[in-house]
């Protein structure tokens, strides 16, 4: 049948994800010579890099030695840090290099740097992911957009919070913000340090110092796990507060809440206590070069321990006492407990009910009565 081909690419929309951490992906159903179709997935860096070495792969044509030869269409660079709006405002752009890729020469459109960049990959048809972490929000182009892709508007979601408090940085790569501040949240990470944009100013600020503008609590904070999740302490802490645990490298504990300031509630034994999320490590799971430099950092503040909160909600968030965190977490280690033990009573009673059938004598043969004399 030849060599593939692509016929045609149509941008479906894009995704917002949240693991490994919150950040977007364009999604494209890339039609091949063989009439099938396939879903696949790329970030806009991806793409933008892919160009690039399109570019230096066809001079000429990418108008290098001279524009008016340039047929290779433009792509803008990506923002130092994208969010979702320069995501969906990226939409129509990308739409129409698209097309005009697939319709350039076929010594472009068909070379093999285009055809391996659209393949499937293994992470299409199965994306990392976590079933504890929010699923990834799709928003799909509206349908008479698809048709004009220069005319593309569709849904914009802006991540904006406000500073409830002054927050002095630390460090270089953090921001300073005052109480009232309006910022962009382009990553959200479980640590509890956000990277935000604020005009012209970008860098990390503690999430405990922002809240979002639709209410008091946040909608994106999962509910308590009494079952558990099983982490591995990474890095050492001693506990400041009353209600935090002091713990060593290597020990294992059980997250049982995930709180968005970068504090989860866990348990050792059967203590609950706060602990900072970036010492700890998923049993099981890979290292990564990210999560071991973010261990170097501090721990970001708690939002209980921010004084002067001028929130523009008179409600206050709704908080969880560690009373209620030890009860129901010994109420859950119990009722498995119970369990366990019924499980273990049931099969006692299984090995004692076959040890007595083992001991009882096994029944004799019946012996046949003799013949009377009249037969013999």
């Amino acid at each position: 049948m030849g060599d593939a081909f692509i016929r045609h690419i149509e941008l479906l929309g894009y995704e917002k994800r949240f693991f490994p951490s919150q950040h977007y992906v364009y999604m494209f159903l890339v039609k091949w010579n063989d009439l099938s179709e396939k879903l696949v997935y790329r970030r806009f860096t991806e793409i933008y890099e892919f160009h690039k070495a399109l570019k230096e792969m066809f001079p000429i044509e990418s108008g290098d030695i001279n524009m008016e030869k340039r047929i290779i269409p433009h792509l803008p660079a990506p923002k130092w840090f994208d969010g979702q709006r320069s995501t969906q405002n990226r939409q129509g752009t990308l739409a129409e290099y698209c097309y005009a890729l697939v319709n350039l020469p076929h010594k472009i459109s068909r070379c093999l740097h285009v055809v391996n960049f659209f393949k499937v990959r293994h992470d299409d048809m199965n994306p990392v992911t976590d079933s504890q972490i929010k699923k990834p929000e799709v928003f799909l182009l509206p349908k008479d957009a698809k048709k004009n892709p220069s005319d593309i508007t569709g849904p914009i979601v802006l991540q904006t919070y406000r500073a409830i408090a002054d927050y002095e940085k630390s460090s270089t790569s953090e921001m300073a913000l005052a109480a009232g501040d309006m910022v962009d949240v382009v990553e959200k990470s479980e640590s509890g340090w956000w990277f935000c944009q604020l005009k012209n100013k970008r860098g990390w600020v503690p999430a405990a110092y922002l809240e979002p503008m639709d209410g008091p609590d946040e909608s994106e904070e999962q509910e308590p796990n009494y079952a558990g999740e099983q982490y591995i302490v990474q890095k050492s802490y001693t506990a400041v507060e009353e209600d935090e645990l002091t713990l060593e490298e290597g020990d294992t504990i059980e997250v049982i809440h995930k709180l968005l300031d970068g504090w989860w509630v866990i348990r050792k034994d059967e203590t609950t206590g706060y602990y900072p999320s970036m010492y700890l490590q998923k049993a099981g799971e890979a290292n990564t070069a990210v999560k071991s430099g973010m261990r170097n950092w501090s721990a970001p503040p708690r939002r209980s321990t921010i004084r002067n909160v001028k929130s523009i909600h008179k409600q206050r968030r709704k908080q969880i006492s560690q009373e209620t965190y030890r009860r129901n977490s010994k109420k859950y280690i119990q009722s498995r407990r119970n369990v366990r033990e019924n499980f273990q009573k049931k099969a006692n009673v299984i090995i004692e009910k076959n040890q007595q059938e083992g001991n009882k004598p096994k029944a004799q043969p019946a012996v046949p009565p003799r013949p009377s004399k009249d037969l013999i």
